[in-house]
């Protein structure tokens, strides 16, 4: 499977912060990614976690001493900030981020940081009072001056007892940030991409409403996708139990109408627009104020047609329209179906599956579909996960851009 993390070098840093154990997790999950890393620590860290955790967590040697011996020739605090592709510091204490502000390199790690001449990362940890402090402030402000991507701490319960500002941030959201900072040399990289995902619901009283089996596991893997590939994402997303991936430019929305108006609002500065949702074709025509009692003689409901977004979208914005998506969910006829769909509703590309594959559409993390565009070509996708299936997307979605751009059609000029 694609992942931007795979053969990528990451150098780690992980100082003498109480959360230093969860940089183990961090190093985990990463290797995991297949990607390289090389864990740095410093003195303090090493009195909380031991470095051989890391090394059976990395299977690479991890770098601690400045002055020991190695064995090739090369400088350790050099090489390794020289061939990393990002180094990231998690945790990162208020000394450590002291040191980076002001150029200090007294030890491997902040040695390593300065030599370094690739992206760097700072996730700090610290308690809230140490983090609030003018001092800190400032040197956090220096670092982001500098392009230093920092990653804030969370606001809870501290070591300390104390409640505030200073717990590192989700690992999630800091993997996010590793993979937007590795993803901006994709071949998506400058473009802005506006993905929907979900299934809309429409209410019928204050309690209940009307849906469907969408997941939105697909439109969530389109939007990690394209992070992958260095895009800058819009996430326009009806409820799902699934978090928003770190870097997307978020929208949460509950109905069709809201997701109307969220994707008319964004659609003149985006390049291009994948329609994953599953909006709802209809709504009740009378939301009932109260909840609905139950009754013996059933219920009735008069239902309406919603706006039909992604024919909307044609045409929008002075003709000028990006690179259209939509998505086509069949039970029969399927390549028929999903085509006069594409013609119908002007699109560019269509992604067409079937909805009557046991298992795996509603819910499940495989798909297999069927890609139409408007030159008339098809591109079968076997069964895979969904992750690589928006993958094969985004590269159509690549293509059609770059022949836009060969065409001077490209709508980037707008942004």
């Amino acid at each position: 499977m694609r992942s931007v993390f795979v053969g990528k070098k990451i150098v780690l840093g992980v100082t003498g912060s109480i959360a230093a154990y969860k940089a183990a997790y961090l190093a985990s999950t990463l290797t995991q990614a297949d990607a390289q890393v090389d864990v740095v620590m410093t003195d303090s860290a090493t009195r909380l976690v031991a470095p051989l955790t890391f090394q059976s967590l990395t299977q690479r040697p991890v770098h601690v001493d400045m002055f020991r011996l190695i064995e090739n020739a090369e400088i350790t605090h050099v090489s390794l900030g020289a061939n990393a592709d990002v180094v990231v510091i998690a945790p990162a204490t208020a000394n450590t981020i002291a040191k980076m502000a002001h150029g200090l390199a007294d030890d491997l790690l902040s040695t390593t940081v300065l030599a370094a001449r690739c992206p760097i990362i700072v996730a700090p940890a610290m308690d809230a009072g140490m983090y609030e402090s003018p001092a800190t402030r400032e040197n956090v402000t220096k670092l982001r001056e500098r392009g230093v991507v920092v990653v804030e701490p969370e606001t809870g319960r501290l070591a300390s007892g104390m409640v505030g500002q200073g717990r590192l941030a989700d690992l999630e959201e800091i993997v996010g940030r590793i993979r937007w900072v590795l993803g901006q040399n994709g071949d998506l990289a400058g473009t802005s991409i506006l993905v929907t995902a979900g299934g809309t619901q429409e209410p019928i009283d204050p309690v209940r409403v009307i849906t469907n089996r969408s997941s939105g596991k697909m439109g969530y893997a389109i939007a990690d996708a394209a992070l992958d590939r260095g895009a800058r994402v819009t996430l326009v997303s009806a409820p799902t139990a699934i978090r928003p991936p770190a870097g997307v430019e978020y929208v949460p929305v509950t109905t069709a109408a809201e997701m109307r108006a969220a994707v008319l609002a964004k659609l003149g500065v985006v390049d291009a627009l994948v329609m994953a949702a599953a909006v709802a074709d209809f709504r009740v025509e009378q939301v009932a104020e109260q909840k609905i009692k139950r009754g013996d003689k059933g219920l009735q409901l008069t239902l309406v047609p919603n706006p039909d977004i992604l024919a909307e979208t044609a045409g929008q914005d002075g003709g000028k329209a990006p690179v259209r998506v939509g998505f086509a969910a069949e039970s029969d006829r399927l390549v028929e179906r999903a085509r006069e769909k594409l013609l119908r509703k002007k699109l560019d590309l269509i992604v067409a599956n079937r909805v009557d594959l046991d298992g795996t559409v509603f819910g499940s993390d495989l798909n297999e579909v069927v890609m139409l565009d408007s030159e008339g070509h098809e591109i079968e996708v076997k069964l895979a996960p969904k992750l690589e299936v928006a993958h094969q997307i985004l590269d159509q979605v690549s293509r059609l851009l770059k022949e836009r751009a060969a065409s001077g059609s490209s709508v980037s000029s707008r942004r």
